[in-house]
């Protein structure tokens, strides 16, 4: 089974390599419209990291798309390097300038735009010299630049679009809730507020026990378990004091 697996992969890379030789000898665009068919899947890959949150899947993968065909047409077979390593710059460079000229909100000063604009080409023309993503260092080499400044210009280009109230914020893991849930999620604290208020008002109506429990809680803010040890009772006793006390007070002061 495997040795048909790899057969059929060995056919494969071998019928791309045609095509490219195709299309780099002849510019036959037969075979350039072929190769758009096998690798559109990873320009929408590309696309959907960033859909539903800022723009939409279809005009992202548009754009990706646009990469690229300009990845295709710039590839030369003969230097080697692996199609994929080559055309996902090219591919990336295309969003970012789009979510840099159509999409983002934040306006930065012109000089910061600028070295965006410098450290986008300097990156993607490293990518494809070096086969991976350039450090900071290389890019700030390259651009004729300050390291400083070029970590300066990829934090800003980073968050030159706030995300929406309604935008996801993903953990590790991917998955969170929007901002607007954990915005608006509730704080216990004001109930301890609101609890402070009546105790000032009614304090001197309660016993000598009641205004130590009390004090405990919201004067030290110690936890029920420390509260028990110090007075010497249930953890269960303490928290049925200040329920009952705390409910007293409240009925005093409405």
């Amino acid at each position: 089974m495997s040795s048909i697996l790899g057969a059929d992969r060995a056919d494969t890379q071998q019928h791309e390599r045609e095509l490219w030789k195709r299309l780099n000898r002849h510019r036959d665009q037969a075979a350039r419209e072929e190769l758009v068919k096998i690798y559109l899947p990873v320009a929408r890959r590309m696309a959907g990291r960033y859909a539903g949150v800022v723009e939409p899947y279809d005009d992202l993968v548009q754009v990706a798309s646009l990469g690229l065909l300009n990845a295709i047409d710039r590839y030369d077979l003969d230097r080697g390097t692996p199609f994929i390593g080559f055309a996902k710059p090219t591919i990336m460079g295309e969003l970012k300038r789009y979510f840099r000229d159509k999409v983002w909100t934040i306006r930065v000063p012109r000089v910061l735009h600028d070295r965006m604009a410098a450290i986008e080409t300097v990156t993607e023309e490293l990518t494809e010299e070096l086969s991976r993503p350039p450090t900071p260092a290389e890019i700030a080499a390259r651009a004729d630049l300050e390291v400083d400044q070029v970590l300066e210009t990829l934090v800003a280009q980073e968050n030159r679009r706030p995300l929406g109230i309604d935008a996801p914020v993903h953990g590790d893991d991917d998955e969170g809730p929007s901002t607007a849930e954990w915005l608006g999620d509730t704080d216990d604290r004001y109930e301890l507020i609101e609890d402070r208020l009546a105790l000032e008002a009614a304090l001197p109506e309660l016993d000598e026990r009641e205004r130590e429990v009390l004090h405990l809680r919201f004067v030290e803010d110690l936890p029920q378990s420390q509260i028990a040890e110090r007075i010497g009772c249930s953890q269960m006793h303490v928290s049925r004091l200040l329920r009952a006390t705390l409910e007293r007070l409240r009925q005093a002061s409405a």
